[in-house]
């Protein structure tokens, strides 16, 4: 592993114990210039792990508390009319930030969640009829309790599509919750590992990991079965493909290879496709989808 990564991945660590796979992927997440879900129980860590990676990468952070009165203008932002110059004064929202924390996003209504998808898939924001970009590097981390609980709405496939993996931080093991009880160290004492500069050049040099016919191939043939098979409910779209592509080339990259092999796809399924091929109608399904998938598809077949 690149030394880099694997200093952030240590560094985060301090804060969040017994986590080293959920933190080193949604840092193959950010690299891929992907957008992150984290669903899990209140209190798991979803918003220390915000917070982390934003200081460890230097990058502006905001965190955007999702209730079921929150306005679309309360996330984007506002003109405002001054009197001083007779003139209309724009005043933008939070979500004016590299890092943005939509935390508890499946508690807002569906216009607000919808207000998040074309900052989400253009990078750019439009508010009365200006369009305004975003900062870059801009990536965003949402936040969901599970459906069971009170006063949540199930995000519809097309937002869960937008989403470019989704991961559960799950229960520390005794000894990583022994530890964390035991520490004192705070996300905002986390010194910048990775700075501006150098993740742009770290995301540019994921772009250039080389893809052989073969990845493609075996790519296609994972995401046609879910259309073809009638075990899949939920069908991988274009945009999952290329989600699942860019997200083993962030793996290879951080593993030091300039080149994607088939296992650098199965390390990264199970984040890039589970939420997209159960869906928000089976998010409690026990059995894997991504898993059945793997079982399925040969790697080798021509």
């Amino acid at each position: 592993m690149r030394t880099d990564i694997k200093s952030c991945i240590e560094h985060i660590s301090q804060v969040i114990r017994g986590k080293e796979s959920q933190i080193e992927l949604s840092l193959i997440c950010l690299l891929a210039r992907g957008h992150l879900l984290l669903e899990d129980l209140p209190g798991m860590g979803k918003t220390t792990l915000s917070q982390s990676l934003a200081q460890v990468l230097g990058l502006e952070f905001a965190r955007i508390q999702f209730t079921s009165d929150l306005l679309p203008a309360d996330m984007l932002g506002i003109n405002i009319y001054e009197q001083s110059n007779s003139k209309f004064s724009f005043h933008p929202g939070p979500i004016f930030n590299q890092v943005i924390l939509a935390d508890e996003i499946n508690r807002a209504s569906p216009k607000t969640q919808s207000a998040l998808l074309e900052a989400m898939a253009e990078r750019q924001v439009t508010i009365d009829g200006v369009t305004r970009d975003l900062p870059s590097p801009f990536f965003v981390i949402a936040t969901q309790n599970p459906l069971n609980q009170s006063g949540t709405h199930p995000l519809p496939e097309s937002q869960l599509d937008r989403f470019n993996m989704q991961l559960s931080l799950g229960f520390p093991d005794y000894q990583s919750e022994k530890a964390m009880l035991l520490n004192e160290t705070q996300a905002s004492q986390l010194k910048t590992i990775i700075d501006f500069n150098a993740l742009q050049e770290l995301q540019a040099l994921v772009d250039n990991v080389k893809v052989s016919d073969a990845v493609i191939h075996y790519v296609l043939n994972l995401v046609n079965h879910t259309r073809q098979s009638s075990d899949f409910p939920n069908p991988l779209s274009p945009r999952a493909a290329k989600s699942l592509l860019n997200t083993a080339k962030a793996a290879a990259f951080i593993h030091r290879r300039d080149f994607v092999t088939p296992e650098d796809v199965q390390f990264v399924l199970s984040g890039v496709c589970e939420h997209r091929l159960k869906g928000h109608s089976l998010a409690h399904t026990a059995s894997s989808y991504s898993e059945h998938l793997l079982q399925q598809v040969d790697p080798l077949a021509a």
